[in-house]
């Protein structure tokens, strides 16, 4: 397992792109970190899936059971990736309407695409915009799904992305939030090397902050359940629009 961590990190450094985020967070605009953020996630697209399989599909399971996620809603996904929760959001709501948004255009596509495939009279919209300014009116949806992105954004980001979650979430909907955990210590290590060869690949840990930060963002947290596949650790939060 090491040695596929190397491997992406290595191929993330060998890209002529200043990956390396300033140390201080308000040294650089937000716009220049998601660009950077956006270029990496664009290369990935085709082979991100295997980060999903390996880290991630665990938690996006235990995500949706306990989201509270049913048939008939009106659904939105934050930073879809490559679509594997995007795809599951889809199958619990076939008759409803799930939406993907993701930063990289690239990923949206593989997203839309995939979905379209599958589940070809579902309603399944993804496209590219930026987490921190939804392109949707107050209380549009019954629920709202993101996973893995609070890591690869500033404080500022973090904050901006909050805010329009509460705003687009109708009131006493859902909003489940998955984060990478902190409870390995072997990983929290590893995990730091690779946020410093590759920052904008790998993010930081923002585990610890995350609930007084739900709770900042006026979110009440219903439940917070620790998951762990293999050595990778995950946090599954689910809140409600107070």
């Amino acid at each position: 397992m090491h040695y596929f961590i190397r491997r992406w990190s290595n191929l993330l450094s060998d890209w002529n792109y200043s990956l390396t985020l300033p140390r201080r967070a308000d040294e650089e605009q937000p716009g220049k970190i998601s660009d950077r953020t956006r270029r990496v996630y664009d290369r990935l697209a085709a082979i991100y899936p295997a980060s999903t399989f390996f880290f991630h599909s665990k938690a996006h399971r235990k995500a949706l059971e306990m989201s509270g996620i049913r048939s008939g809603m009106k659904v939105l996904e934050l930073a879809t990736g490559s679509g594997e929760m995007f795809r599951r959001l889809v199958r619990a709501n076939p008759d409803g309407q799930t939406f993907g948004l993701d930063l990289s255009p690239n990923m949206a596509a593989r997203t839309q695409r995939r979905a379209r495939m599958e589940f070809k009279s579902a309603g399944a919209h993804c496209q590219a915009v930026d987490a921190c300014y939804l392109p949707f009116k107050d209380a549009s949806f019954d629920a709202v799904m993101c996973c893995f992105l609070l890591e690869l954004l500033d404080a500022e980001g973090i904050r901006r992305s909050l805010a329009e979650v509460r705003r687009v979430l109708k009131p006493g909907g859902n909003f489940t939030l998955v984060v990478i955990g902190q409870n390995a210590a072997i990983f929290n290590r590893l995990y730091r090397i690779c946020g410093k060869l590759a920052p904008a690949f790998w993010g930081r840990q923002v585990d610890a902050s995350i609930p007084e930060t739900l709770k900042k963002a006026r979110f009440q947290i219903l439940a917070d359940h620790p998951v762990r596949q293999g050595f990778y650790p995950s946090r599954v939060f689910v809140t409600r629009h107070g």
